[in-house]
């Protein structure tokens, strides 16, 4: 048998040879989970012994790690905003610069006339659900109306939602280039649609390349097809005084802003930056 320190070390060496931000983390996480224990507990126990089958169990998640599988398919987990979230292969993995996206919607809800308001939300292409429910969280009074076209997708967003004890969510399968089945106006339409170009998704680090779903970033030629059609399906179903908030690529602002612009119906568009300065969210209010 093998201690939880050597475990780590062994970790650690396995892929720090590869390009990752963190492989002492990586490591921690997974050994985190196959123990059921917190990454405290391996720091103040590290010369407990693991039995044979877990730290087997360990070797191979780490040599999948190191083929660029990624972690949260692995450990089936992910932050977002606060909140822990099911992962599964197959759902988008939730970036920290979504949180930027949700944190604009929630600010505009509590500085507006909105707060005290029943509010309608529809997240579009909701995936694992991140946006959706930290938007039914931390808007309490808000009525979440989450859609996709994957069900995968969908089990993991209603999985998500029952995790949170959401009463305020539903998950729904809709797809915007069909006729979609919502017959409510909406306050607040939000989306992180698939928007890489198709001809350079290849390109992309391998974790996402190999592993993500290929639906969830497929935006089309020009990385906006997306754009195009949330903005239709929103002049039908906006109510007044609404908005619509999106995720958009690094170098998409100005040709998002443009699709805004075409529909003739805001009063005011914005865009915000996220931690690293990039472009991040375009916003149109109504």
């Amino acid at each position: 048998m093998v201690t939880i320190e050597k475990l780590l070390k062994d970790g650690v060496n396995i892929i720090k040879k590869r390009d990752y931000n963190n492989p002492f983390l990586d490591v921690q996480l997974i050994l985190s989970y196959l123990l059921k224990k917190d990454r405290i507990y391996l720091h103040l126990n590290k010369d407990e012994e693991v039995d044979a089958e877990v730290s087997n169990l360990f070797y191979r998640m780490v040599e999948k790690r190191d083929r660029g599988y990624p972690l949260q398919y692995m450990i089936k987990s992910q932050e977002f905003m606060g909140l822990k979230l099911y992962i599964q292969e197959g759902v988008l993995i939730p970036r920290p610069d979504t949180e930027i996206l949700v944190e604009k919607i929630i600010k505009f809800v509590n500085n507006s006339n909105l707060k005290n308001k029943q509010l309608k939300v529809l997240d579009i292409g909701t995936g694992s659900g991140a946006i959706a429910v930290s938007l039914a969280h931390f808007l309490a009074k808000a009525d979440v109306t989450a859609i996709d076209v994957s069900d995968i997708a969908l089990q993991t967003a209603e999985i998500n939602k029952n995790n949170h004890n959401l009463k305020n969510m539903r998950v729904i399968k809709g797809d915007i280039f069909e006729k979609l089945e919502v017959y409510d106006k909406f306050d607040i339409v939000v989306s992180n649609p698939p928007y890489i170009e198709n001809n350079i998704i290849d390109k992309l680090p391998l974790e996402v390349s190999n592993y993500e779903p290929r639906l969830a970033l497929d935006g089309g030629l020009d990385g906006l097809d997306f754009y195009r059609q949330i903005v239709r399906v929103f002049k039908e179903i906006h109510s007044k005084n609404s908005i619509l908030a999106v995720e958009i690529g690094y170098n998409q602002k100005e040709k998002v802003m443009e699709i805004f612009n075409n529909i003739n119906l805001f009063d005011k568009i914005e865009s915000d930056k996220d931690l690293n300065g990039n472009d991040r969210v375009v916003t149109g209010f109504l």
